[in-house]
């Protein structure tokens, strides 16, 4: 039999990124994840001798095992072997394969790790020390925009919940928005409604008003964070490399502050005070309530607390 060539499998791999991307509005980072995962596998084919039309349960099987023993961590394989069954029911769907090798297969056990939560003290003494010296004057221009910025970038992913790239791609009518709610885009190009506080709109203001005064050139283009980046607004790395050095002022270790750490203290703050696990899903833009329910130990913690303080047979001093 002739071996496969490496050529068809690459072709058989944009075929399905392009399917993605069409059909199920995948982001370019979602894309370029996918490739670099089935190039790999394409290559460990390859190597076998297979291709993707011919590989078996045992090919798919042993690719997971070889890139375990390179080191992969579990949450890392189980990520391979996503794209992998993505890719095989592409090709079985599409009628390229009569079967897809990849149904009998087990993923690796993993343990989902809960999401690092901020104190809501901790939030306001980010919030606090992003906007120091924001109303002095004497402070320079550039300073003092940096400060508004960074202050409105707090508020608004606290307030709301956005994703980071949802954020910073905010475009600045968001910041004319007459209701407490804007429209945001996002994954699958999916549109929600996410609420925006008292405060965040304030910031929103603070900030727009700074940037017409002192920067009107930036402040006449088409997004709410313009910057000087091929995409014409802030960057996902930039926003979280300067919500760091917020944090290391403000006593808090960078390990433990990310945008989408943000994103997780607005999601648990709320169920803390009682929020719904549906209307939490809803707010974060998640598809499916699974991806909600690692919020699962802040209700468990809700409840025992409920139990505590209002069952009358409660005796705190019980085990």
């Amino acid at each position: 039999m002739t071996a496969p060539r490496p050529a068809a499998d690459h072709r058989l791999v944009e075929s399905f990124l392009d399917a993605i991307a069409a059909e199920r509005g995948a982001s370019r980072n979602t894309v370029e994840a996918y490739r670099r995962d089935l190039t790999d596998y394409a290559e460990f084919l390859a190597d076998r001798g297979a291709g993707a039309l011919q590989a078996s349960s045992a090919d798919v099987r042993g690719f997971i095992a070889a890139r375990g023993a390179d080191g992969l961590a579990a949450a890392s394989l189980a990520r391979r072997l996503s794209s992998v069954r993505q890719f095989h029911k592409h090709l079985y769907v599409e009628g390229r394969r009569g079967d897809d090798p990849t149904l009998a297969i087990e993923g690796p056990r993993r343990g989902r790790p809960l999401p690092k939560v901020l104190s809501v003290a901790e939030v306001d003494r980010l919030i606090a020390v992003a906007r120091e010296g924001l109303e002095a004057p004497e402070r320079p221009t550039r300073e003092r925009l940096a400060a508004a910025r960074m202050a409105c970038l707090i508020e608004l992913v606290y307030a709301s919940g956005l994703r980071v790239s949802e954020l910073v791609a905010l475009p600045k009518s968001a910041a004319r928005a007459k209701e407490p709610l804007i429209a945001v885009t996002g994954k699958g190009n999916k549109e929600r409604l996410v609420p925006i506080s008292g405060p965040a709109r304030a910031a929103m203001k603070a900030y727009r008003d700074l940037l017409d005064q002192f920067a009107p050139g930036a402040a006449a283009g088409r997004w709410l964070f313009p910057a000087d980046s091929e995409s014409g607004h802030l960057t996902r790395q930039a926003f979280a490399r300067d919500l760091k050095i917020v944090a290391a002022a403000a006593g808090i270790a960078a390990a433990r502050v990310s945008p989408h750490v943000l994103r997780h203290a607005f999601a648990s703050h709320l169920l803390q005070n009682g929020a719904d696990l549906r209307v939490v899903q809803d707010l974060l833009g998640h598809a499916d309530i699974s991806t909600t329910q690692i919020y699962t130990h802040v209700l468990d913690e809700r409840a025992k607390a409920m139990v505590r303080d209002l069952h009358p047979l409660s005796d705190e001093d019980g085990a």
